[in-house]
């Protein structure tokens, strides 16, 4: 059974006035469909999340382009959009909810659940963004944005344009249009104590290898990709 909506405003930080509004924040809309009521010949639904979803998504937007114009006035608008799309990518956002432990309170129909929809990118992704939404209608702007900055302080930290590209895909790509597999991504080592850590990973794929290191398991296998890329590009420009 997921978590009470009253765990989830200590984690957020957040004491919501109106609670309906996070109630509807992680309520998915299978469990709305699953319990809907029959009120005069008509099924009426509990609302769900997918309107808060659609506001919370530009509260999200708006929130992390100012954090990174402030953090970043040097950055040319190339470099500021490149960020941005990073830290509101699905997967970022999946990634933060996984961190907070969001998926514990979303209300799933039995066959969302079974499926295992509790982990499922998008479903962490669009729940962190109706409760974003949530609190910008509870509290206004400046109570979301505290929201944003706090959940993605991280994220705004490692960012940079740099990491932004997603090298991971660019290198699966690279592969298949070579009928190569997918490669397989080890973590070799770790070093530092836990607040200073840094991660060595090595990309993998049938003639090579690569290595990367960074801040986090995620950064190195970036890191790892693009040297994986520079290294395929490297043999293809000696063979030509």
């Amino acid at each position: 059974m997921p978590s009470s909506v009253g765990e989830l405003e200590n984690l957020l930080g957040y004491r919501f006035k109106d609670i309906s509004l996070l109630e509807r924040a992680v309520t998915h809309r299978s469990w709305a469909y699953e319990n809907a009521r029959a009120t005069n010949g008509k099924d009426q639904r509990p609302d769900q999340n997918e309107t808060l979803e659609f506001v919370g998504d530009s509260v999200l937007g708006l929130a992390v382009a100012e954090q990174l114009y402030t953090r970043n006035p040097e950055r040319s608008e190339g470099d500021l959009t490149l960020m941005k799309h990073r830290l509101v990518s699905s997967d970022t956002l999946a990634e933060i909810s996984r961190a907070l432990g969001l998926g514990d309170f979303v209300r799933l129909g039995r066959g969302e659940e079974k499926s295992g929809g509790r982990e499922r990118r998008t479903v962490l992704a669009n729940a962190l963004e109706a409760v974003i939404g949530a609190v910008f209608f509870d509290g206004g702007y400046i109570s979301a944005r505290a929201l944003v900055n706090k959940l993605f302080a991280e994220s705004l930290r490692e960012v940079t344009p740099s990491t932004s590209v997603d090298y991971k895909t660019l290198l699966q790509e690279t592969l298949q249009a070579q009928k190569r597999k997918a490669p397989v991504y080890n973590l070799v080592r770790t070093e530092g104590p836990s607040h200073d850590r840094r991660f060595w990973v090595e990309a993998i794929w049938d003639t090579g290898s690569a290595t990367g290191t960074g801040v986090s398991i995620k950064s190195a296998e970036m890191e790892a990709a693009s040297a994986a890329i520079e290294l395929l590009n490297s043999k293809d420009s000696e063979q030509s």
